[in-house]
């Protein structure tokens, strides 16, 4: 008589009776998954994309140029788009300083002896103390080190100015200094509130540093046009910022500036959105290919939603923005949408149009986006936005079709216990029955052979 495994058989049938509804759940599990993994792929390609956007969006501009000085040493600059070729001459006959003034031999006074102090500034504002408060160790004293605290932490300084407290050669120093350069940014304290004393005496014998002054400075050389201001950094000609770092002296020949065009940078800038557009379009292509014959189909290969953001991207590329488009400043797709650089077109168009590629890729900017930058990053945030853009959306369904499958699973899994319980327990009792015959046909075949 044939023998068998009741768990073996039990698990076997079990198995069986579940096993199409379990094919269809892995299926549609291994499919939820794949489609979650493909949206996040997809988000980070856009969220890359429009991080590109937002950098070729900065207020240089694509467009580049250069500056370049006839003497080191005596400015820095940058440029943006904005700016225009061409030479302009300077004498810079001082720069712009903060002023620092240190106070020395400050008593330890005691608090009866404190009262309120004044921190003015050139500009009008003032900082106002209580030194009877800034006793902050509550020793009865009021020290150098408080003082400073309590011009730091007044709710009037904002910032204005700072105060430290500087030793040097044994002896202990109130330093206070403007963080702001220019005449504006002078300091004076103002003690008359004080008791007549060493305290008083000290604060009104302050030691000037560094002086407060603005920066001065000469377009066109000595004589041409004097320009004055607080800051050593001038913006007064477009689409340039110069910073000037030490004055010149009257003997010193002008500082000479050249702002010439960036070819090669402004063709880099250009270069670096086509890089970061083919990267997008190839992650794109790889979650929408067809598969077949030519292998496996992306996971998102019949999904309207991603073919019309491929659609809706690839006309913007061919938008014409104040009649110009990307063709014509040298750029071209391939068959495969790839997208490449024509340099030397590039160079004819902005020959022809310094501002061109303004007109064209415009700006990604939140508040007024403008041109391609523009259009591609507000059409990229319906599909970014957090709560409420289609990514979110669609994996927001995704999570509720997963639990909807995991309660499914769960389910089935309750089933397959059932059926693999009621199995068991029939071939179990099957297999006594079959065992307690063979012993029974055992024994008559002894009473036989005995007979």
């Amino acid at each position: 008589m044939a023998t068998f495994d009741p768990v073996t058989t039990a698990s076997q049938l079990a198995t069986a009776y579940t096993q199409p509804l379990q094919s269809q759940l892995t299926t549609q599990t291994q499919n939820a998954q794949k489609q979650s993994t493909a949206l996040n792929t997809l988000r980070s390609a856009l969220s890359a994309f429009d991080t590109a956007l937002s950098s070729l969006s900065s207020s240089k501009g694509l467009k580049q140029f250069t500056a370049s000085f006839s003497t080191s040493g005596i400015a820095t600059a940058t440029t943006t788009s904005k700016a225009q070729a061409g030479s302009y001459q300077f004498h810079v006959e001082q720069i712009a300083t903060a002023h620092q003034v240190v106070f020395e031999d400050l008593p330890a006074v005691p608090v009866a002896l404190g009262g309120p102090i004044t921190v003015q500034l050139a500009d009008g504002s003032s900082i106002n103390l209580n030194l009877v408060a800034a006793d902050s160790d509550a020793d009865g004293t009021i020290s150098q080190a408080e003082i400073a605290r309590a011009i730091n932490q007044a709710n009037d300084n904002q910032g204005k100015v700072v105060a430290s407290v500087v030793t040097t050669g044994g002896q202990t120093q109130l330093l206070l200094t403007s963080t702001k350069t220019g005449e504006a940014g002078e300091i004076t304290l103002d003690t008359s509130a004080l008791p007549a004393g060493a305290l008083r005496d000290a604060l009104s014998g302050g030691r000037e540093l560094t002086a407060a002054q603005d920066a001065v400075v000469w377009l066109g050389g000595q004589g041409g046009v004097r320009m004055q201001q607080a800051s050593n950094t001038f913006t007064g000609i477009e689409g340039v910022s110069l910073t000037f770092t030490r004055a010149m002296t009257a003997s010193e020949a002008p500082l000479a500036l050249t702002v010439s065009d960036d070819t090669s940078g402004t063709a880099d800038n250009v270069r670096k959105f086509i890089t970061a557009y083919n990267t997008l379009r190839t992650a794109i292509d790889s979650l929408t290919k067809a598969g077949g014959e030519s292998g496996t189909a992306g996971a998102l290969a019949s999904d309207a939603g991603v073919r019309a953001l491929s659609s809706r991207l690839n006309s913007l590329l061919r938008t014409e923005y104040d009649g110009v488009s990307l063709t014509s400043l040298g750029v071209k797709a391939d068959r495969n949408g790839q997208l490449s650089l024509d340099q030397s077109r590039l160079e004819k168009a902005l020959q022809s149009d310094p501002a061109v590629l303004d007109k064209v890729f415009g700006s990604a900017s939140v508040s007024a986006p403008t041109g391609l930058l523009g259009g591609m990053s507000s059409y990229l945030d319906q599909w970014l936005t957090s709560g409420g853009g289609q990514i979110a959306n669609r994996q927001n369904s995704i999570q509720v079709l997963q639990k909807s499958l995991s309660a499914r699973q769960t389910r089935l899994d309750a089933q397959y216990d059932n059926v693999y319980q009621r199995y068991l327990q029939q071939f179990t009792q099957l297999q006594a029955l079959q065992a307690q015959m063979s012993q029974t046909s055992g024994l008559f075949a002894t009473i036989n052979t005995a007979a």
